[in-house]
């Protein structure tokens, strides 16, 4: 048997990281717009007693999916040939997220209502 038979294709992983970041930084962009736009974040109210948090959580979930669900299907029993750019992509995707969501910064959109 080859060594090259037992390894397994990179792509679904890869697809999972990076949706997964795809995720996280879609919640930090929705949390500055909620904070800039009060219209917005009253839409984004899908469950009263958590107010736009369910929204905001619905939605990155569903951006996290629809991403990971593309990109395993299209990544799905392939190797990817480059991974450090998928891993730079994820973490400035990261970084996005945790910027976004840092209190000074989001702070910054506050509207004045």
């Amino acid at each position: 048997m080859n060594s090259s038979d037992d390894v397994s294709a990179s792509g679904p992983a890869w697809a999972a990281i990076l949706a997964a970041t795809v995720g996280c930084a879609c919640f930090g962009v929705l949390v500055d717009v909620s904070e800039a736009f009060k219209g917005f974040s009253r839409a984004l109210s899908f469950y009263e007693p958590t107010g736009d948090l369910s929204g905001k959580s619905t939605l990155a979930v569903a951006a996290w999916l629809a991403t990971w669900i593309i990109l395993h299907s299209c990544w799905k029993g392939r190797n990817i040939e480059r991974p450090s750019r998928v891993a730079l992509v994820s973490g400035l995707l990261v970084l996005v997220a945790l910027v976004t969501t840092f209190p000074p910064f989001f702070g910054l959109f506050t509207s004045g209502s």
